[in-house]
């Protein structure tokens, strides 16, 4: 993949050319353009289409004169093939409102070279993602808190929920989140992803679930090192989903 085409769009302009400085210095990055305010940048970027060469990533603040970066990620994301977009402020209020639109991340000002690189990664993985099916459903992703630095976890990354009353506990392969969510409404939203409940307490990614246990009427599913438990009412229902998975696959298989 060639080095990304990306536009840095910040009304203060030190901190608009320290940012161009840290992006000009990753390996990832081929060219970057800049932009004082959300006018100048829409001109650009309708300039770059025009021109066959359309801009791969905005890394854009939010809190500018004129056309604010929030009105801008909008706009942007109603494009028919719409950059990347990475959030640079020194706000961290407008996190829900960079995960509406779908931000790849968001960073907190003054930048960090590393959180910065992150970011750069995460629009490079789906810069190279395959085209998607005109049918397909983008995953869907939750904002989470990280030593004071948002970023947005997807469904995919998720392997079970836990309850924590107003609260749920996302678990992945390299740690958990406490997010402000219940467990219904995860379960709702994330029935079309694979997730199932098995327990008032637990939701859980189909096919992350490596093992069923039902020993003396007592029902678990093993993911990774963790057994959860499967109330009664759940048991059948899940031990069929997981036999007519199996059996697609062997079909799939022959």
């Amino acid at each position: 993949m060639a080095g990304l085409r990306v536009l840095a769009v910040d009304d203060e302009l030190p901190a608009l050319e320290d940012l161009a400085y840290l992006l000009r210095a990753d390996p990832r990055i081929g060219e970057v353009a800049m932009a004082r305010d959300g006018a100048a940048a829409l001109r650009l970027l309708d300039r770059a289409i025009a021109d066959g060469r359309p801009i791969d990533a905005v890394f854009l603040d939010i809190r500018m004169r004129g056309l604010d970066g929030v009105v801008l990620g909008r706009l942007l994301s109603q494009f028919a093939n719409p950059p990347r977009v990475v959030f640079v402020t020194a706000y961290e209020e407008h996190a829900v409102d960079a995960f509406e639109i779908k931000a790849e991340d968001y960073l907190l000002k003054p930048v960090r070279p590393e959180r910065l690189a992150e970011a750069i990664r995460r629009v490079c993985v789906a810069s190279e993602a395959a085209e998607p099916d005109p049918g397909a459903r983008e995953p869907d992703t939750i904002p989470v808190e990280l030593g004071g630095v948002t970023r947005f976890v997807a469904s995919t990354e998720v392997r079970y929920v836990e309850a924590h009353g107003d609260y749920a506990r996302l678990h992945t392969a390299t740690g958990s989140h406490l997010v402000r969510i219940s467990l219904a409404t995860l379960e709702e939203r994330w029935a079309s992803a694979g997730f199932v409940r098995v327990h008032r307490s637990h939701l859980v990614a189909v096919k992350h679930i490596d093992e069923l246990h039902i020993d003396s009427g007592r029902c678990v599913v093993r993911i990774g090192d963790t057994e959860i438990p499967v109330s009664r009412r759940h048991t059948r229902e899940l031990r069929d989903l997981l036999v007519r998975r199996a059996r697609k696959g062997q079909g799939t298989g022959a």
